[in-house]
């Protein structure tokens, strides 16, 4: 399908995907910490059909260095724009913090009609870098909603410290789960609320997720799903990590920062078995053969 790409800069820096032949779906495409515009799954979606908008909502002129203080607003902005190029059901895909961002969005914005987050968490977390004023320290809430910072569980400590002292990358899940139990009196008011979205919602995460317990997460949020009488799509698999990939898409590349988990098969295997559950949701007209 021919794509035509409109390079934004305001009120960010973007990058729309323009479908010649679209299905009125418009997808918010947010990436992770990384802080980039994903145009390679902005593309993939596009081809599809889907006016997809990837967005940097960090990083950029105007931003935050970090993701700190990041308003929800950044994100309403951005279903505002999917509508103004005529998208009548948005979407939201996002990963790892870009999943906290979209579901968070959700529950606080009604005209967000499906949420695809990709290794979810189930809590607000505090900042991840610098906000506005160049610190990153003492920590604040990653998300801000009408100018009041969101509830959130704190880092326990400055650094991670591995038990096992070595070089090259490590993975941080341990510090996110001894940061859960030091903060355990903090659960509750950082949980994010997701039984409030009316947007319909599936959860990808991998069981071998080495950045936070996406899995265990995705199965807090389904239950919250659940237990208000809500729907809920889970898409699992045992030996997948945090970078689960799309058909199409290249394999993640490696990081000599952070270990992310997982394997390459098994991160292709769950993308693959996620991705017509993801079109499907995003776009319900579709048929079982992928076209309306």
């Amino acid at each position: 399908m021919i794509v035509v790409e409109h390079e934004l800069t305001a009120p960010w820096e973007a990058l729309l995907m323009e479908p010649a032949t679209g299905t009125g779906t418009g997808v918010v495409v947010l990436a992770g910490s990384s802080g980039r515009v994903d145009r390679q799954r902005a593309r993939l979606l596009a081809e599809q059909g889907l006016l997809a908008l990837a967005v940097r909502w960090f990083g950029g002129p105007g931003q935050s260095a970090g993701i700190c203080e990041v308003p929800l607003e950044t994100f309403v902005e951005a279903v505002d724009l999917l509508r103004s190029h005529g998208a009548e059901r948005i979407g939201i895909l996002g990963s790892s913090k870009g999943a906290e961002a979209a579901l968070l969005t959700a529950v606080h914005e009604p005209r967000v009609h499906a949420v695809v987050a990709v290794s979810p968490t189930s809590l607000v977390w505090c900042n991840v870098g610098p906000g506005l004023d160049g610190r990153d320290r003492p920590w604040r809430s990653s998300w801000t909603w009408q100018g009041q910072p969101l509830p959130f569980i704190p880092m326990d400590g400055d650094s991670w410290q591995p038990v096992e002292q070595g070089e090259g990358p490590v993975a941080i899940r341990g510090w996110c789960e001894l940061s859960e139990r030091t903060y355990a009196r903090r659960l509750d008011a950082a949980a994010i609320p997701v039984e409030k979205a009316s947007a319909d919602l599936l959860l990808v995460a991998g069981g071998d997720d080495a950045m936070w317990p996406s899995l265990r997460y995705a199965e807090l949020l389904a239950a919250r799903r659940r237990a208000a009488g809500l729907p809920v799509h889970l898409v699992t698999r045992a030996d997948a990590g945090h970078r689960p990939r799309f058909p199409g898409e290249s394999p993640a590349a490696p990081s000599k920062t952070y270990l992310y988990g997982g394997t390459a098969r098994g991160d292709a295997l769950l993308g693959e078995a996620a991705w017509a559950p993801i079109l499907g949701l995003l776009d319900p007209g579709r048929t079982a053969t992928g076209s309306r």
